[in-house]
C-alpha cells in the first residue's frame, strides 16, 4: 500500500462562467507541487463537490491526476450519505487514476457506530486493494466516528488513513492508542497541526495550504522532525491566517484569498456567496503581512 502523510491540501475549485476553470486548476496544482505539498485532495468540502454534477467531479479528479504528474498523491473525494453511491463514486475516482479515495462519514442520516463500520466495510469489499482514507468531521456531517469504530476500520487493509477534523487533542491521543500503529492519522484542523503531530499524527489535509503551501509544508516537516521551536513559530505565524480562512463557511474565505492572490477568479456556487466585509479587508491585510500578495 502507498503511504499518505505529510502536508496535503484540500483543493479549492476554480470556476469560470459556471464551469471548472481547468487552466486555473492546473496552475493551483502547480503551485502546490512547487510549495512542497505531498498530496492533494480534489472534490472534498473545500472543492465545493456538493454543488457539482458527477461528471464535473470526475473531470476535476482526472485533471488533478494529470496535473500532479506523479509528484503528489491524489486522493479524490468520493463520500456521500449513501453506501451504494459511495461505492460507485470510488469506482470513478479509481478510473480517473487517483491514488486513493477520501470517504467522509455519511452525513444527514446519522448512522450508528456499527453502521459507520459496515459502511466502510462494504466500500472496502467492493474495491479490494484500493486505498481508502476515512474522514471524520462531525461539524459537517452530524455524526462523530469514535476511536472504537476507527479501530475496527483498522482491521480493513484498504483503510490506510484517517483524516480527523474534531480538533480535539484528547481524541488524537485516543486514536493513536487505538490504531496509530496501523493507520496514518492526519489532522483535518489547521489550528492544531503541531500538537496533533506531537501526539502521533503523520500530517495534515489542510485548507490554508491552498494559500500558503510552503509555509504549511515547512510546519509539518519541522513538527515531524521534532524541530519544535521552528514548528511552534510557524504554527503561531499562521494562526491569524487560519482564523480568517474560517471566518465564514469554508471555502468562502479561501477562494476569496486565492482571488486576491491572482490565482483564479472570485466565482463561487450558490448557496455560498463571496466573502463579506470586514473579513475581506482583514484577509487582504493578512496576505500582505505574510508576503502572499
Amino acid at each position: 500500500m502507498k503511504t499518505f502523510e505529510g502536508s496535503m491540501t484540500a483543493l479549492a475549485t476554480p470556476f469560470r462562467d459556471g464551469r471548472l476553470d481547468e487552466d486555473a486548476y492546473r496552475a493551483l496544482i502547480e503551485r502546490q507541487a512547487a510549495g512542497g505539498t505531498s498530496g492533494i485532495v480534489p472534490m472534498g468540502t473545500t472543492g465545493e463537490a456538493a454543488t457539482m454534477a458527477p461528471e464535473e467531479r470526475w473531470r476535476a479528479v482526472r485533471v488533478a491526476v494529470e496535473a500532479s504528474r506523479g509528484r503528489m498523491r491524489v486522493m479524490g473525494g468520493a463520500g456521500s450519505f449513501s453506501t451504494q453511491e459511495t461505492v460507485e463514486s470510488v469506482k470513478h475516482v479509481r478510473e480517473a487514476g487517483a491514488d486513493a479515495a477520501l470517504i467522509v462519514t455519511p452525513y444527514y442520516n446519522k448512522p450508528t457506530q456499527a453502521g459507520l463500520v459496515e459502511h466502510f466495510r462494504a466500500i472496502a469489499r467492493a474495491h479490494p486493494g484500493f486505498p481508502l482514507i476515512a474522514y471524520n468531521v462531525p461539524g459537517r456531517t452530524g455524526v462523530d466516528m469514535l476511536p472504537e469504530a476507527v479501530a475496527k476500520l483498522a482491521d480493513l487493509p484498504e483503510v490506510v488513513a484517517l483524516k480527523e477534523a474534531t480538533g480535539s487533542l484528547p481524541r488524537a491521543v485516543d486514536l493513536v492508542e487505538a490504531c496509530g500503529e496501523r493507520l496514518s492519522l492526519l489532522s483535518g484542523d489547521d489550528f492544531t497541526v503541531l500538537p496533533f503531530i506531537a501526539c502521533g499524527g503523520k500530517g495534515v489535509i489542510s485548507v490554508s495550504s491552498n494559500v500558503a503551501p510552503r509555509m504549511m509544508a515547512d510546519l509539518v516537516a519541522a513538527a515531524r522532525a521534532g524541530n519544535l521551536a521552528e514548528a511552534r513559530a510557524l504554527q503561531v505565524k499562521m494562526n491569524s491566517l487560519h482564523k480568517l480562512l474560517f471566518a465564514e463557511s469554508n471555502p468562502i474565505p479561501v477562494k476569496w484569498a486565492l482571488h486576491l492572490m491572482g490565482v483564479f477568479g472570485p466565482e463561487i456556487r450558490l448557496p455560498l456567496t463571496p466573502l463579506s466585509e470586514p473579513h475581506a479587508s482583514r484577509l487582504r491585510e493578512e496576505l500582505v503581512r505574510l508576503n502572499l500578495r
